[in-house]
């Protein structure tokens, strides 16, 4: 029948799938074990006791209560720094015929194409400088300031499409420029900023390396560098470090799926408009 796929293409795409999920289901599996067991069966056996302890020695012990609230301390202002700045940028550089507005949004882009570990020394100095080195403003202002670029880029281009008979309409009726971008441009960049802010929810929340560059105490770490101190010199408890792991994907899966229709949504009609 038209249109249908070929069973080839179907089986192959459900082995693909499988093959996927494979490792994250011998991870779930391990969650599940005791060191010991582990230790003795090897990884691919199924477990004598199926046991939560792993869990709970993760979220009371092992300190990921503390680590996802750091998380979250540093994820939640930097997102709505980002969409903030963000979506006023779009809004500019769409609403405003300037000289330099196109020189603007490439330098936005270029931004793009800088390798972020060229910036490790600089960050790491400028925020010595700043007196925010190991304080959570240093990892919330650089990603403030650095996933700029890439959403700046991705929602200027949506923004385009924003139909501009509306914005001369809402200035005949007296509206001004504030009016415009909150009652105009924001709700109809919506879509485009929910797909944003999924990405850079994902992205900063798993954010590893500006987190080990930019806070040194124990106490202010992000779950990414906290799940490093559970490995040990000698032995490393891999049932509770999986555990802890899992915890750790839960809030980008929550985000993600709680986001998921406008996220498709952002990104088809950013793409189709126009």
């Amino acid at each position: 029948m038209k249109g249908r796929l070929h069973p080839f293409l179907v089986a192959s795409l459900w082995l693909l799938a499988l093959l996927w999920l494979l490792p994250m289901a011998g991870a779930l599996l391990v969650s599940f074990r005791t060191l010991d067991d582990l230790t003795l069966r090897g990884f691919w056996s199924w477990p004598e006791e199926i046991t939560l302890a792993n869990y709970v020695r993760a979220w009371e012990e092992a300190g990921v209560r503390r680590y996802l609230l750091n998380s979250f301390i540093i994820t939640l202002p930097s997102l709505v720094g980002v969409l903030l700045l963000l979506s006023m940028a779009a809004y500019a550089l769409v609403r405003f015929r300037f000289r330099w507005a196109f020189p603007l949004y490439l330098l936005f882009l270029a931004f793009n194409m800088v390798p972020f570990q060229m910036l490790m020394l600089p960050v790491f100095r400028l925020s010595n400088q700043l007196g925010v080195y190991d304080t959570y403003w240093a990892p919330i202002l650089f990603h403030t300031a650095f996933q700029l670029g890439f959403a700046t880029f991705v929602l200027r281009n949506f923004a385009r499409t924003i139909p501009p008979s509306l914005f001369e309409s809402a200035v005949i009726d007296g509206a001004g420029e504030w009016t415009l971008f909150r009652r105009i441009a924001w709700p109809l960049m919506l879509p485009g900023i929910a797909a944003v802010a999924t990405l850079e929810f994902t992205w900063i929340f798993n954010d590893f390396l500006w987190a080990l560059v930019l806070l040194g105490r124990d106490e202010l770490k992000p779950i990414t560098t906290g799940l490093a101190n559970l490995r040990g010199q000698y032995i490393t408890d891999w049932p509770l470090i999986v555990a802890a792991s899992l915890m750790a994907t839960v809030p980008t899966l929550l985000v993600f799926f709680g986001l998921q229709r406008y996220f498709i949504q952002g990104l088809t009609l950013g793409a189709t408009k126009g």
